[in-house]
């Protein structure tokens, strides 16, 4: 009898010896990225002791770090099954769901995490961007701000903040806070931080001071999409058209067929009466995919080159795929205004009023016509 038990003891060091090299080679493999040695590992241990809180745990690390994320899933909740509470198990669990865009379910699981290590900054800050996600401004500032009660110079909070701000179009306070985090770091700025700030300036119109920011960027990176958008929007804004296609040029060098730019550049050669680059540049979005702007940007041609028939038609079929788009009744409006008919481009802008939609360039037309 003594023998048997001596046995089944030596069997169970064996085993539990077993596991713990196991265990210690699966995780050394998920440190190095190697994440199907470590599941091999982990599934080992897991024939010897099926709810084995480590083996769980690596077994949601490794699918999650693959990126699959419903796997990575069964197994955190599997571990919580037999170890509720396990604070990796929640960690791991709530970033899934995060990954899945499930934010609700990510901060209830992150808020239960939270129960047992309510001072983990990793985790706070998470749910800090969890509730910018979901937009619930003020639960997201709060913990923000708990953050930085706690360190003050967080980089993860001050930048939530930052885009917090900036989400809410708070243009003002988001500088505030990707400024004081250039202040912290002036020798090796984040590329993203100055394009936000770029970004910002932007908003507020207030060009010349994006210019600069979207121009440090570009030291940094000379391709970034970020940059080149931002400086050739800041010199549109200037009226800068000339500068704003040098920009618009570069990102279509590296993305031929990016419409939202080919249709930017061309307004840039209609602004600058270059009508044959401008039709180019439309046709050239219009060849990728329908686009409302592209269409409207030749109908606009068309008006200025006295195709009057030719630009109304296309501008009441752009009506019908977008009837509360003011831009559009504004442009027919002034297409009948072109070709002396003030009756019909008074009943365009009235069609437009009777949807219950108020736009200033539509009233002041409308003003012009009644006096």
């Amino acid at each position: 009898m003594n023998n048997g038990m001596t046995k089944t003891g030596e069997n169970e060091e064996h085993q539990q010896s077993d596991i713990s090299n196991l265990s210690k080679r699966g995780y050394q493999f998920l440190k190095e990225n190697r994440t199907t040695g470590a599941i091999a590992c982990f599934n080992q241990i897991l024939e010897i002791d099926e709810s084995n809180n480590y083996a769980l745990v690596g077994m949601g690390d490794a699918y999650r770090k693959q990126g699959s994320f419903r796997n990575a899933v069964s197994y955190y909740q599997r571990c919580l099954t037999h170890h509720p509470g396990n604070n990796y198990a929640l960690f791991g669990l709530a970033d899934c769901y995060k990954a899945l865009n499930k934010f609700h379910t990510a901060i209830e699981i992150w808020e239960q995490y939270l129960l047992y290590d309510d001072k983990n900054i990793t985790v706070l800050t998470r749910v800090a961007d969890a509730y910018r996600k979901v937009r619930d401004y003020k639960r997201s500032k709060e913990v923000y701000l708990r953050v930085m009660q706690m360190e003050e110079r967080n980089p993860y909070a001050i930048i939530g903040l930052g885009h917090l701000h900036y989400d809410f179009k708070e243009y003002r306070e988001a500088l505030t806070y990707w400024e004081k985090m250039l202040t912290y770091n002036k020798e090796s700025a984040d590329i993203r931080v100055l394009t936000s700030i770029g970004n910002c300036h932007r908003k507020l119109k207030t060009f010349k001071g994006g210019i600069e920011y979207f121009e440090k960027a570009l030291k940094k990176e000379p391709y970034n999409f970020y940059a080149l958008f931002g400086l050739a929007d800041c010199y549109r804004g200037m009226g800068q058209q000339e500068r704003s296609l040098e920009y618009w040029n570069r990102i279509l060098e590296q993305d031929p067929r990016n419409r939202m730019i080919l249709t930017r550049a061309a307004d840039a050669y209609r602004t600058l009466d270059q009508p044959e680059k401008a039709a180019d540049y439309y046709q050239r979005a219009l060849n990728i995919e329908f686009d409302i702007y592209a269409v409207l940007g030749l109908a606009i041609l068309a008006k200025t080159q006295g195709k009057h028939k030719e630009a109304v038609e296309s501008l009441k079929r752009l009506i019908q795929q977008d009837p509360k788009n003011h831009r559009l009744y504004f442009e027919l409006a002034d297409c009948y205004l072109k070709n002396n008919d003030k009756r019909k481009a008074m009943e365009v802008l009235e069609d437009f009023q009777r949807q219950g939609v108020r736009n200033n360039a539509v009233n002041e037309m409308m003003e012009k016509l009644r006096s």
